[in-house]
């Protein structure tokens, strides 16, 4: 069946945006635990959105709520200084578009992170649904996310694709029962080697796009 959808993983994926959530980690963490966590610790902590990972790991319990106003400052204000657009994946983007592709976006981030990459990186328009963190009660590896989106979109999972770096996305995807492709094209993901194997690995976006619009624009 032709691929009428395909649903991407956001940090790591479509947007180079972990230096940033790092970086606004290690200053809250600094700031209300005095902790100087290295990379590979935040990176053990993911799974939930930002609010859940400050809500289950921050020590002082009770400045949570000024701690996450404090995250959202670093990443709001840090964002263009740690972030920059990528015009392969914008193009791609817009290729799918061309084509008739469906799009859309599948996230553990919080929506007000997600909302400020969002600003300063694409246009609102460029996907037909998100959901983010906030969105699930259970984050991937649950399938939780990828289902909510096809039903948003109206698509089944033979005709859909999901897109991510890490294997949270890939079990997701293979939960979901849709096509996976594990990709580690981004300078910052959360790594090249998939312990659950995706049905396609790329290393850049020009050969996905490649894969994708082979012989005059037949998908998959």
């Amino acid at each position: 069946m032709k691929i009428n959808a395909v649903l991407f993983d956001f940090d790591g994926t479509l947007a180079d945006t972990l230096p940033i959530c790092f970086y606004s980690f290690q200053k809250v963490f600094n700031k209300y635990d005095h902790r100087d966590l290295s990379v590979q610790e935040i990176i053990s902590m993911f799974g939930p959105s930002e609010t859940g990972i400050i809500q289950q790991n921050l020590k002082s319990k009770d400045r949570i709520n000024e701690a996450m106003e404090d995250y959202y400052f670093y990443y709001e204000n840090e964002h263009k200084n740690f972030v920059s657009k990528n015009h392969e994946v914008d193009e791609l983007i817009h290729r799918l578009h061309s084509k008739g592709i469906k799009t859309g976006i599948v996230t553990g981030k919080a929506r007000r992170s997600y909302e400020i990459s969002i600003k300063h990186l694409f246009s609102k328009d460029l996907f037909k649904v998100s959901i983010t963190g906030d969105d699930v009660v259970d984050p991937k590896p649950h399938p939780e996310g990828i289902l909510k989106a096809m039903n948003a979109l109206g698509c089944s999972p033979a005709e859909t694709l999901f897109v991510g770096d890490s294997n949270a996305d890939i079990e997701a995807g293979k939960r979901a029962n849709v096509q996976t492709v594990g990709v580690n094209w981004l300078k910052n993901s959360h790594g090249s080697e998939f312990l659950i194997k995706p049905d396609y690995v790329y290393a850049h976006i020009h050969d996905f796009v490649k894969k994708l619009f082979v012989d005059d624009g037949a998908i998959i």
